[in-house]
């Protein structure tokens, strides 16, 4: 029998998340039958007292919003991957006690785009600009050879957009919102924004049109990536993200490598159906 071991994911609203059915299954998959991991309602107040009160038995944390940057004052070191965007979605508990934290969204995106055979493109589009877009600008520092152009609502997201792609080595071009379905000609194309926001530009979606990257999993799929796919085009959904970079975050809690991808993908896709 594997030893006692938790993890968990704190975030708040979390009762949606579906990290416990992902790490659940990849446990059952590599028979840890030792190891729970859990959900729990925390929000960015409550962090410091939650991570002060983990005991020896802790092995890692998950983190959503709001507590990808909350938590980075409350660790011992954080990664590279993770420095570079100021968000961490991943802490590792070591056995001297230490607080490891790290970014999987960041290769768990370019896993999702390697698996569809996309290692590098020539040019980019990101349609948003919030938290998940500079980590979408992040993964494009590694595949994109040109221009990425990020599709904004305002001034301020533009600046931002901007600034993320000067910290990342990314040459970013802005332009407004109401241009976005110009982001279609584009080999690939990212779409970060919440649900409802691209359906209206479902009908712009051209014959032919490349890959598009929606990072939602429910509703899916969604207009977009429904259009997307009637015209032919490659899509790779927010399920594919999800699951690779918890994928990554399995290994780096157990130490078990390689994870159980398909065990895990068809867990979160029975999950999704069932709702």
């Amino acid at each position: 029998m594997s030893p006692t071991c938790r993890a968990a994911v704190l975030g708040s609203p979390i009762a949606h998340s579906l990290s416990p059915v992902l790490h659940r299954a990849a446990y059952a998959e590599l028979g840890l039958t030792g190891w729970t991991y859990d959900r729990f309602e925390v929000d960015e107040a409550g962090l410091p007292g939650f991570i002060e009160e983990l005991g020896p038995e802790w092995a890692g944390l998950s983190l959503t919003m709001p507590l990808k940057r909350a938590i980075i004052p409350l660790l011992d070191e954080i990664t590279d991957t993770a420095a570079s965007v100021e968000a961490v979605n991943t802490v590792v508990f070591t056995a001297d006690g230490r607080r490891t934290g790290d970014n999987t969204d960041i290769p768990g995106m370019l896993a999702a785009l390697r698996e569809r055979g996309l290692e590098t493109v020539e040019r980019a589009a990101v349609l948003g600009a919030g938290a998940t877009a500079s980590s979408a600008l992040a993964a494009l520092s590694r595949i994109c050879t040109g221009e990425v152009t990020a599709y904004v609502r305002s001034d301020a997201r533009a600046e931002e957009m901007r600034g993320w792609g000067e910290r990342l080595g990314v040459a970013v071009r802005t332009a407004p919102w109401e241009d976005a379905a110009e982001a279609f000609g584009a080999p690939l194309t990212i779409a970060t924004t919440p649900a409802g926001t691209t359906d209206a530009l479902a009908a712009a979606v051209p014959d032919r049109p490349g890959t598009l990257f929606d990072v939602l999993y429910e509703p899916w799929p969604t207009a977009l990536a429904t259009s997307w796919s009637a015209r032919g085009g490659a899509v790779v959904g927010g399920l594919d993200l999800l699951v690779h970079q918890a994928v990554l975050q399995v290994e780096q809690m157990t130490g078990r490598s390689p994870a159980p991808l398909a065990a895990m993908r068809a867990a979160g896709t029975a999950a999704l159906a069932a709702r």
